[in-house]
Order: structure tokens, then C-alpha cells, then sequence
């Protein structure tokens, strides 16, 4: 996914990977159904009484306007959920975000200080949330958003940071 296995360090294993939940993807979806149909009907309902070259011209431009739109509100978000990814090894927790542009972060499991997780009712419904990490680190805290199987991914991170600071990686 994000981190490739040639990139682990010696002794280090993968124990999660994931992208965020695919709840970020709701919106885009019904944008793409929106923008579709409002296509769909602009090209149906486009006047044939305007002649010929205006009506083709009518067309064009309101199927450009769709892929653009389209582009926008769907492809992009769509995109950036895919690029976006988590890796939690027994050394580290990876953070990867970008599409053209990567951005990664790496917190070292013996740097973590507190994890916590939050849920609306909503995402307790859907099996996410948000994860809360505080580390030793420069940037403290970290707040991601939409984590999917949130109780799952505490548990497991929980586990690795107590691991670290009893010198236990891999459990050894």
C-alpha cells in the first residue's frame, strides 16, 4: 500500500494497513449522480429549434462543463481517498497523504504517548472514527479523521506502544 515491504526495517512487520473509511466517499458518489443527471437532462432538453450548429455547440459545452464538474467533485476526492493511506508496523505508525504531491509521516512507536478515539453516532453505526495520537514528537498531536475499524486500529496501536516501552518489539 503506502509502504512497501522492501522499506521495513530489519525486524519490523506490517501489522495494519488501510485507507480512511469509505464514508469520505458518500459525497463524491452522490455528486457524481447529481452532476450526471443534471447532464443528462440539459442534453435532452436542449432546444433543436436553435438550428444545427448552436445545438452541437449547446452540447459540447454542457458535456465539457460536466466532465469538468465531475473532475472536480468526484475524481479528485476520489483520489486523494485512495492516495491517502495508513501503515501501522510494530516500529511505526505511517501517515501518507497525496496525490501529485506525497506528504508522509512517521511517528516511532516508542514516541507515543497517548492514543484516543472519538465517535459520533454515526460512525460507531458505520465502524469508524477519529484517532487521536500525541506523541514526543514535533508536531504533538495528530488528528485523523474517518479511520475505519477505529476500535480495532486503537486496540492494535495501544498494544505496539506498550510493546516499545517495554523494549518488547515483535513481541520478544
Amino acid at each position: 500500500m503506502t509502504l512497501p515491504d522492501h522499506h521495513l526495517t530489519q525486524g519490523e512487520r506490517r501489522v495494519r494497513s488501510f485507507h480512511p473509511h469509505w464514508k469520505r466517499l458518500v459525497g463524491p458518489f452522490f455528486a457524481l449522480i447529481l452532476i450526471a443527471a443534471a447532464a443528462g437532462a440539459a442534453l435532452y432538453f436542449l432546444p433543436a429549434t436553435w438550428g444545427e450548429s448552436v445545438s452541437f455547440y449547446g452540447r459540447i459545452v454542457v458535456v465539457v462543463l460536466a466532465l469538468i464538474l465531475l473532475t472536480i467533485f468526484t475524481l479528485v476526492p476520489y483520489l486523494q481517498w485512495k492516495n491517502t493511506g495508513y501503515v501501522l508496523t510494530t516500529h511505526r505508525f505511517t501517515i501518507s497523504m497525496g496525490v501529485l504531491n506525497k506528504s508522509t509521516d512517521e511517528i516511532p512507536m516508542a514516541k507515543v504517548n497517548t492514543v484516543s478515539s472519538d465517535q459520533t453516532f454515526l460512525e460507531r453505526l458505520l465502524g469508524c472514527g477519529t484517532l487521536t495520537v500525541e506523541s514526543a514528537g514535533e508536531r504533538g498531536q495528530i488528528v485523523l479523521r474517518d479511520i475505519p475499524r477505529i476500535q480495532d486500529v486503537r486496540m492494535d496501536l495501544f498494544k505496539l506502544v506498550e510493546d516499545a516501552s517495554d523494549g518488547e518489539i515483535d513481541g520478544h
